[in-house]
């Protein structure tokens, strides 16, 4: 009876270890899941060191498997965040936000509601709205990298929900008619740009004209299909906009059902990863706003999936853009 229950015992320990693991060992990561559709949390790493080819791979099996990944206690300097961050390929320079990003590095996006020589900081509310983050560009992130530096007491959480989930729970004759769907994206539907300064609002609408990308995209590295959407989405392509708001609507409401939902409660010293190509997120106003909220975000560039939606449309006559409407309809 004993080797019996010491067999189970054995048992046991190994599933959860492995459960817990993800494929790391006991001397390496240690991930621990956070939600049922997303998130986990990595612990056993110090990000001020530089990591090593195999403790790389076991961190993107991890990020792959749970699409938000969670570094508690990791202090680090805008160089640091920087040279980990590299390790999952090349960053932005936030060329398309150039007004919002640390004057001393051009890869790294401050998101900060302190006051500036006397002015309201200009990201004090971004993300207020469902995104995935720079989708209104040809070439959206493949990821992003948060780390939180100073917090409010309570609340300033961030949610993120999961792409692959919200494609695969619809039904078999929405999946078939939204695989070949196109949507625009628009710059100009962040929520809260009308607070920001004019002139700077100006100059990120020029740099960033509407773009066009698949409803439906296939992850390039796990295989699976994921929506890409949000609520910077204007409509669809061969679609009038009073045909395209309640399809918008359907879908972000189905794709943000809260069994899709991760919810994160920051600490000081959090960085959280996160995929950009199978997750829409949403930073949340849940705090007393007169405390300080200060985060610096790297971002993953990502692969060219979209094109201008101007330039595609751009000197074709009634005829011909009646043609593209059938072939898409």
């Amino acid at each position: 009876m004993y080797q019996l229950w010491q067999t189970i015992f054995i048992n046991y320990i190994d599933i959860y270890q492995k459960n817990l693991l993800d494929g790391g060992d006991m001397g390496r990561i240690f991930v621990k899941p956070l939600g049922f559709a997303v998130g986990a949390e990595v612990t056993g790493i110090d990000l001020k060191n530089p990591i090593d080819d195999l403790t790389k791979h076991e961190l993107l099996a991890a990020w792959h498997k749970h699409l938000v990944l969670v570094y508690p206690g990791q202090s680090l300097s805008h160089e640091e965040l920087v040279r980990f961050s590299k390790n999952f390929g090349a960053l932005d320079e936030n060329d398309f936000q150039p007004n919002y990003r640390d004057p001393d590095n051009k890869e790294i996006l401050v998101i900060t509601n302190k006051i500036t020589n006397g002015k309201l900081s200009e990201t004090r509310n971004t993300g207020r709205n469902w995104h995935t983050d720079l989708s209104y560009t040809v070439h959206p992130a493949k990821g992003s990298l948060l780390l939180c530096k100073q917090k409010p007491i309570v609340g300033g959480d961030t949610m993120w929900a999961n792409m692959y989930l919200a494609y695969e729970t619809l039904s078999a004759g929405m999946r078939k008619f939204v695989d070949g769907l196109e949507a625009v994206h628009d710059a100009s539907l962040i929520k809260g740009l009308s607070k920001r300064d004019p002139e700077k609002v100006a100059t990120l609408k020029k740099l960033n004209p509407p773009v066009v990308h698949p409803v439906v995209k296939t992850h390039p590295e796990t295989g699976k299909k994921a929506l890409y959407l949000g609520q910077r989405v204007s409509g669809f392509i061969g679609f009038s906009e009073d045909e395209s708001e309640p399809i918008l609507k359907f879908l972000n409401e189905h794709a943000t059902s809260p069994e899709f939902v991760y919810r994160h409660r920051w600490s000081v010293d959090d960085l959280v990863m996160w995929d950009n190509r199978c997750l829409v997120h949403v930073a949340l106003p849940d705090f007393d706003q007169t405390q300080i909220r200060h985060m610096i975000r790297t971002s993953i560039k990502g692969e060219k999936t979209g094109y201008l939606f101007e330039e595609e449309n751009q000197g074709l006559d009634k005829e011909t853009l009646l043609q593209m409407i059938a072939a898409v309809s």
